[in-house]
């Protein structure tokens, strides 16, 4: 029996990188859901139960860093979030400890690399939460 996609929701305002990350990672084996709002998600989270949250930080009514608290309260334990922003790396990195945000990634990392840096963190035990130390999710 085949091994079921890893799920993947990316939220971000800017439909074209939405377009760009769903064809990307779908190339890669993934099955991607996207949206184009921070307001919402926990329900999509609860609902489509994904492996990975790519969220950006930047959304006018509720910063991406935000919902990231909101969600995992509805999310399987084993679901991750990652900030997926083009915030410089200081930010980010501040931001996802602040949010407890499992890792974040730059938007500069796209088809391969991103899909390496997912499949790669997948394979890794998610942390409990008091010893959780957001890096870039590397390879």
């Amino acid at each position: 029996m085949a091994e079921a996609k890893p799920r993947v929701l990316v939220v971000d305002d800017d439909p074209d990188l939405l377009d760009l990350v769903q064809r990307s990672l779908s190339a890669y084996g993934f099955d991607v859901q996207t949206h184009t709002s921070a307001l919402g998600v926990s329900n999509i989270v609860r609902a489509s139960e994904p492996d990975f949250v790519l969220i950006d930080v930047n959304f006018p009514a509720l910063k991406g860093d935000k919902v990231v608290g909101l969600a995992r309260q509805y999310a399987p334990p084993g679901t991750r979030f990652i900030l997926y922003s083009a915030s410089d790396e200081a930010k980010l990195r501040s931001l996802a400890i602040a949010s407890g945000a499992d890792g974040y990634i730059s938007k500069s990392v796209q088809g391969a690399d991103l899909a390496q840096k997912l499949n790669a963190m997948r394979l890794k035990p998610r942390p409990a939460s008091s010893n959780r130390n957001p890096s870039p999710v590397e390879s």
